[in-house]
């Protein structure tokens, strides 16, 4: 009997330290795959938080309109001249008085403006008083654009000289009897007052007339012919 039991009691303790050698692993791997476990369930940190739209931009005020007919008037920064200028040079100028409408300054007094001569013509020796037309053509904004405008044109034509012409011819030919008496009288001045005549009428010839010349800083008047519309 005790060599039946011996066996027996051999075989329960190997049993029991089986059992006993199970237990422990299914407990270490419960505590490995619960951490785990709460780790699938944890919310996402990379994924991107949802962003606070922004605030729409201000709106641009309307433009304001600045109506044809409108006096531009302008300080020169360029000469131009009837003898110097031609058709197509630009020349450059700036407002010598502010713009305003409605209390509000629309275009401040020195603000830039360019301009075109359309025509320009010398005074001629014959026939033929000199003459200058121009317009403004764009206005320059303070932050550098350029808006394109239009005027009437500023012409100017020099004075006549009629009456220089007849003084001139007159006083040679007075002249000229004073050397036709003082040569014998009569005849001689009737010959003289020929020459005169001739000598006054050869210097209106070899003259030209008045040029008109507009130096820096001369003031030009202008006025829109169509409406132009600025952004402030």
């Amino acid at each position: 009997m005790k060599r039946i039991f011996v066996p027996v009691i051999i075989g329960l303790l190997f049993l029991s330290l089986a059992a006993c050698s199970k237990a422990p692993a299914t407990t270490s791997a419960d505590s490995v795959s619960k951490p785990a476990a709460a780790t699938a369930n944890a919310p996402d940190k990379t994924q991107a938080e949802p962003q606070t739209p922004s605030a729409p931009a201000p709106a641009l005020a309307p433009p304001i309109t600045i109506p044809a007919g409108t006096t531009l008037r302008v300080s020169l920064i360029d000469a131009v001249s009837s003898d110097q200028s031609r058709a197509g040079d630009s020349f450059a100028a700036s407002l010598a008085e502010p713009v305003v409408s409605d209390g509000q300054t629309i275009l401040a007094r020195g603000t830039k403006v360019r301009g075109r001569v359309v025509d320009a013509k010398e005074s001629g020796r014959v026939k033929g008083r000199a003459s200058i037309e121009l317009k403004l053509t764009e206005v320059i904004l303070r932050d550098g654009s350029a808006v394109n405008i239009s005027t009437k044109p500023y012409a100017a034509v020099a004075p006549a000289t009629k009456k220089r012409d007849a003084g001139i011819i007159g006083g040679g030919a007075g002249l000229g009897a004073v050397i036709g008496a003082i040569a014998g009288g009569g005849k001689g001045a009737a010959i003289g007052a020929v020459v005169g005549g001739g000598a006054g009428t050869g210097t209106v010839l070899a003259t030209r007339g008045k040029e008109i010349r507009y130096a820096p800083e001369t003031r030009l008047q202008f006025t829109l012919t169509s409406p132009i519309q600025i952004q402030l």
